[in-house]
């Protein structure tokens, strides 16, 4: 643990970056107690890096009753977001921000209830499109501010804050038993990743080592979440260029793949397996029928893929569209299937192994570089072919274990550490600090925070109709972003 000044602080992570590594996040803290009034606490400014063995925290803090510091986005494009994050909930200025629109909570500089347009683009016809929050289809609370001469699409806005539900602060007291329950509730298509990685966070904390069954069945449900996300994101992409049977098909693969998770556990999201020390309990169905069931899924997932894969108009309406060039997924750090598709592959899996992961064989993926929607599907697809591989591996090895432990003790008294798992979208990060035996601060950044910033950016050369295809295709949850 580091602790700069906050140009150090930035001179470190562009250094870091610039050789190798990965900016992963920044938050912004306050002591909890022992230091005057809370408002006039001072603020530390935490960043992560990620490295190929782990993830580095380096801090800087800022002089006490500071109102401002030197904005690193200027020099750090990635850092755009969360010190918008910082400044929405500690009122910390990052001087030099390009934007400090409200992000994750409604208000300053906006006055509350403002519905003033921004413009960012001038010129003869131009207007703003408010799309959202509020649309048709089961789709989150988001709204788009597209700003367009009438058809293309030279620049967007994003507001989130309409999904905000206080989740971080809602941790500050609870027990790690607890806890885990609300870190599976805080991006619900990735329930299963965000209780790993609190959970890791947890045992490094306590110093604790599940039990290898465990790992097996905690690998066994984040690939099962993984199939059922990637469908559920191909389903939407049919679903936008009007290919109803594809879509039914999709969909009902996605239902067979949640409710064999119910079979297993019975929840269909993974809900109440991961706690820290382990699992619960061993899956509901034993080894040999969950092989059968699983090879059951695979085959007509993959024919169906394939046929999907052949169809031309659907092809046309994918390629060239929202394309992240592999020069800024690689300098934003692009997470999961996004900076997979663009040549930026950083899985948590392979680079910073965890759980079983550590000693099954995961097949390698193919290498892509046109990072637009068709690219990030066929990433999707891609990693669908290897879960079936790893649950296949799971299965057998589950099936040629002797009864096993399912969980050790794991009751930390105090400390921190950062824990991490790879969510469907890409990682999940968890900064946790324990006093006492309860959290004293837990610091959630979901892969959706890290990654939808960039949907600001791809939409160069792209028109209206574009646009359900470049937002499926990113396949990121708001919920995750406005926490």
């Amino acid at each position: 643990m580091m602790t700069p000044g906050v140009k150090a602080l930035e001179d470190e992570i562009e250094s870091r970056v610039d050789a190798g590594d990965r900016f992963a996040g920044l938050f912004a803290t306050r002591p909890t107690q022992g230091v005057g009034v809370a408002g006039f606490a001072p603020v530390t400014l935490s960043a992560h890096v990620s490295t190929p063995g782990g993830i580095d925290t380096l801090e800087a803090s800022l002089p006490p009753g500071a109102e401002s510091y030197p904005a690193l986005t200027p020099r750090l494009g990635a850092a755009f977001w969360y010190e918008r994050e910082i400044h929405d909930t500690f009122g910390v200025v990052p001087e030099g921000h390009p934007r400090l629109a409200p992000l994750v909570r409604p208000g300053s500089p906006e006055t509350p209830g403002d519905r003033a347009l921004p413009r960012h683009v001038t010129g003869y016809g131009m207007f703003t499109i408010p799309h959202g929050p509020v649309r048709s289809g089961v789709l989150e609370s988001i709204e788009y501010l597209v700003e367009t001469p009438g058809e293309a699409i030279p620049h967007l806005n994003m507001r989130v804050f309409y999904k905000h539900r206080g989740v971080q602060d809602a941790f500050n007291g609870m027990t790690p038993a607890d806890g885990v329950l609300l870190a599976e509730r805080t991006e619900g298509i990735a329930s299963v990743a965000h209780a790993l990685a609190f959970s890791h966070a947890i045992e490094q904390i306590a110093g604790c080592e599940p039990p290898t069954t465990a790992q097996l069945v905690r690998v066994l449900h984040a690939e099962l979440e993984r199939i059922a996300n990637h469908l559920d994101v191909a389903g939407r992409l049919a679903d936008a260029a009007g290919l109803a049977v594809a879509t039914a098909r999709l969909a009902l693969h996605k239902e067979r793949v949640m409710r064999l998770v119910s079979r297993l556990c019975g929840s269909r999201f993974g809900r109440g397996v991961v706690v820290p020390g382990g699992i619960t309990a061993a899956p509901l169905l034993p080894p040999a029928q969950l092989r059968a069931e699983l090879d059951r899924l695979a085959k007509p997932i993959a024919a169906d893929a394939a046929a999907l894969m052949a169809t031309s108009s659907f092809l046309d309406r994918l390629r060239g569209t929202g394309p992240l060039t592999p020069e800024r997924a690689r300098q934003h750090g692009a997470l999961g299937p996004i900076g997979k598709a663009a040549g930026f592959a950083d899985d948590a899996r392979l680079a910073r192994p965890y759980d079983a992961y550590r000693a099954l064989v995961v097949p390698s993926a193919r290498s892509h570089v046109a990072g637009d929607a068709l690219a990030r599907l066929r990433v999707r697809w891609e990693e669908v072919d290897q879960s079936f591989r790893l649950l296949r591996q799971v299965a057998d090895d589950l099936a040629e274990r002797a009864p096993d432990l399912y969980s050790v003790t794991c009751e930390p008294a105090s400390g921190r550490a950062v824990g991490w798992a790879e969510a469907p979208q890409g990682e999940v990060l968890y900064d946790v600090s324990i006093e006492a035996g309860r959290i004293a601060r837990c610091h959630p950044r979901s892969a959706s925070f890290h990654n939808l910033v960039l949907m600001h950016e791809v939409f160069t050369g792209d028109i209206l109709t574009d646009f359900p295809f470049i937002e499926a295709s990113f396949g990121l949850s708001v919920a995750g972003v406005a926490l």
